[in-house]
């Protein structure tokens, strides 16, 4: 009996001492967080902003129609996929309006060069009749200088009555009838050059007609022109919505108009990628990027920024955020552009596609894990001591809600919070510029505890993999 109450006394001291003890480990590990811990270390940083968009040839034009009102077409001699040369007539719409005009108008250039070409033959004419005019004026001029000569000598003998009357009134009739003819030669002279002048006035005439009737004819060939569609450039056939027989329509202010066919070139194809408004600033020119596009699987494309557009795009709308209606505080992107390294027959415009933009690199940089990274404010880093009171004025309260960057560094089993300036992000790490040195062992999980865990509190580290439960709904 004696032996069975000494059994149950020492069961009984073994079970207080037991409790005892596993009531002592409680209370030591009572406010102690399990964290998860790893070393500031040094690694290349590579910044990459990532934006998505779709292919697009460097240069494109939509061929619309310049006529005057709607007009069917007539003809189409491309289809989608064709290469064309700059100027090449790509479809035809009527013009037998414009056609008739332009025919008319070059009739009336004909007959304007034919009345002109008539005119300068009369000019011509005039010319030579001026000619012959001069000629028998100086015919003419030397008989009179004969006559007068011959009535002179007739005179002196009639004088001396060694002639008869009758002989010297002969004489001097001759004389003046040379005279006269003399006059009537000067008098055709003037007439000629008369009509020379009245032909010269006309040939000018016809010149201005014909002037006026050319620019009339070149105005028309405009007209017309705009019937034929040709190519601005080198370059492909990529978009063909319209068909022989349907009507085109111009486009007139705010409405557009019909679009026969885009003529593309492609030999420079872009990325054309929406990169967020936070990530904008980090985008330079000539920056590399890799480009994967969905249809093209597997493959990575090279190329480099050639353009940034300058206006905030709403992100839901693609509208300029300036001629935007909606709120203000919409998301917003940036138009770039990436010229890509990649063959003409490898993509089609239109394709979607992603942009790995590289924007800083930091070789052999000092680095942390992105989530060890946490926000407190500077009150919450201090704890009053027993009794303390915290201050309450203004600017003691404004300087305990200034908010801090920092990680917790791991020092004799506690978690310090440690300040710290930081750089370039990557993938997962982000450069530390000052702070913390290469060796530090920081908090790096879990995301709870960086988010609720306190200065100085006691910690305790298990770096051991986490287990999914596969079973987990």
């Amino acid at each position: 009996m004696k032996k069975k109450w000494k059994f149950i006394i020492l069961l009984g001291l073994v079970l207080v001492i037991t409790v005892s003890v596993f009531a002592s480990i409680k209370i030591s590990q009572r406010g102690v967080v399990t964290v998860q811990t790893g070393n500031v270390a040094r690694t290349d940083l590579t910044a990459i902003v990532t934006a998505s968009g779709e292919v697009k040839p460097r240069n494109y034009i939509n061929i619309g129609a310049n006529t005057q009102g709607a007009v069917p077409i007539v003809a189409i001699y491309v289809k989608e996929g064709d290469h064309v040369k700059k100027g090449q007539v790509l479809a035809r719409l009527a013009d037998i309006q414009p056609q008739a005009d332009y025919n008319a108008q070059q009739a009336a250039v004909n007959s304007a060069m034919a009345d002109s070409a008539a005119s300068e033959a009369n000019d011509k004419s005039a010319e030579h009749s001026i000619a012959v005019a001069l000629a028998q004026v100086d015919h003419d001029r030397a008989d009179v200088e004969q006559k007068k000569l011959d009535f002179k000598r007739s005179q002196d003998l009639f004088n001396e009555k060694l002639i008869a009357a009758q002989d010297f009134e002969a004489k001097k009739i001759v004389y003046d009838l040379a005279v006269a003819t003399l006059q009537s030669s000067l008098t055709k002279v003037d007439q000629a050059r008369a009509a020379r002048a009245q032909a010269a006035a006309q040939s000018t005439s016809y010149q201005r007609k014909i002037t006026q009737s050319q620019a009339m004819l070149a105005r028309q060939r405009d007209v017309l022109s705009r019937y034929d569609a040709a190519a601005p450039l080198d370059g492909v056939v990529t978009d063909l919505p319209m068909r022989v027989g349907e009507t085109v329509v111009p486009g007139i202010q705010n409405s557009v108009g019909s679009t026969i066919m885009t003529i593309a070139d492609m030999s420079i194809i872009t990325a054309e990628v929406h990169v967020d408004e936070t990530d904008i600033v980090s985008v330079k020119l000539d920056q590399p990027a890799d480009v994967t596009i969905d249809a093209i699987p597997n493959r990575i494309f090279k190329g480099k920024i050639i353009e940034i557009g300058d206006t905030a795009l709403v992100r839901s709308t693609g509208v300029a955020a300036s001629q935007s209606t909606t709120s203000s505080q919409e998301a917003k992107d940036f138009k770039v552009i990436i010229a890509l390294d990649i063959p003409e027959t490898l993509v089609r415009p239109g394709l979607s596609c992603t942009a790995k933009i590289t924007t800083d690199m930091r070789p052999h940089a000092l680095a942390i894990p992105i989530q060890a990274l946490t926000i407190r404010q500077k009150g919450q880093l201090k704890q009053p001591k027993p009794g303390e009171k915290m201050p309450t004025d203004p600017a003691s309260l404004k300087a305990a809600k200034e908010e801090l960057q920092g990680v917790f560094v791991v020092n004799n089993g506690k978690a310090q919070f440690r300040e710290v300036k930081t750089g370039i992000s990557g993938a997962t790490d982000i450069e530390v510029l000052s702070g913390l040195k290469d060796g530090d062992q920081i908090v790096t999980g879990s995301y709870q505890v960086i988010r609720t865990i306190r200065n100085d509190a006691k910690v305790k580290i298990d770096n051991k993999p986490m287990v999914l439960n596969p079973t987990a709904g």
